[in-house]
């Protein structure tokens, strides 16, 4: 998600872009995004000239992963001309997919998915304005049917089903998500303080609070992945934005955080990209591996 951030005088130096290509930098054999606030624009688009740049990283031979806390099957929507053989870091990494088939996944107890439901209704009675997303393996799940809430949701989640009871549902649950209309990192993220001793609880934009098990997260999907496919972090080239972001950074050595990143995302990468609203990531994948501009 955007967060508008210029470093401070306290940061560390960060170099603003990457160096230019070179021996070093010819080997690089996996590019792993975030999505929101990262790869897509202010307003979800794509930047001018994606399709042409992953044809040609598909040509070298690197292979090219969203990562991101949407949905499965937003995200094969969303690149369905150039799915083939893609690998797909859904769910904050709880799900891993390529063509089809699960490479990996970390489904919650469901004992912990109903405490945690439990707890959204309590601070929903109370009056907080939230909402909570039950995301399995084949939909998300949501018991509030209000249009504000569903539009939210409906951005990340093309299957998504309203149901009566959101604990009852048939699925194997890999995350809980909660949507949150006040700030999220000042309301809902510390009411889930109890389950933050045992779990995953990360604020994944200003709205958005995920909860899944500790051994989930975009880094530890990212880590299995390099190793199954003998690719090192020397050859892997990550950009994210935001805190579920974090793990992922330190699983690459071509670690980039955007312009527009939240300042603990800035102060963890190696590097700082253009923001997403300048194309960040294709122009620093366009810079760094010497391909032709778009």
């Amino acid at each position: 998600m955007p967060y508008s951030h210029a470093p401070g005088p306290t940061a560390p130096a960060l170099r603003p872009t990457a160096p230019g290509p070179g021996p070093d930098t010819a080997d690089i054999r996996l590019v792993v995004t975030d999505m929101d606030g990262t790869l897509l624009d202010d307003d979800k688009r794509p930047p001018a000239g994606l399709w042409d740049t992953l044809a040609l990283l598909r040509e070298r031979g690197v292979l090219f992963s969203p990562a991101s806390g949407r949905q499965y099957a937003t995200l094969a929507a969303q690149f369905a001309e150039v799915a083939d053989g893609m690998v797909f870091i859904a769910e904050n990494g709880t799900y891993v997919v390529r063509d089809g088939v699960e490479l990996s996944s970390d489904p919650l107890d469901p004992d912990v998915v109903a405490r945690l439901v439990g707890t959204v209704r309590r601070l929903a009675a109370a009056g907080t304005d939230l909402g909570a997303v039950v995301c399995g393996k084949r939909s998300a799940y949501v018991e509030r049917s209000d249009p504000a809430f569903l539009a939210e949701v409906e951005q990340y989640y093309l299957r998504c089903e309203v149901v009566e009871d959101v604990t009852a549902v048939d699925d194997d649950v890999i995350k809980v998500a909660l949507f949150d209309f006040g700030a999220a990192e000042e309301t809902t993220a510390p009411a889930l303080a109890a389950f933050a001793a045992t779990h995953q609880v990360v604020v994944s934009g200003e709205h958005w609070v995920d909860v899944m098990n500790r051994t989930a997260n975009k880094g530890a999907a990212l880590r299995r992945l390099q190793r199954e496919l003998g690719i090192t972090p020397a050859q892997t080239m990550v950009f994210g934005d935001y805190l579920n972001d974090l793990e992922m950074l330190d699983a690459a050595d071509w670690s980039f955080a955007m312009a527009n990143a939240h300042p603990e995302v800035v102060r963890r990468a190696r590097h700082l990209a253009p923001s997403n609203n300048d194309d960040g990531v294709l122009r620093t994948i366009t810079r760094v591996l010497g391909l032709p501009p778009g």
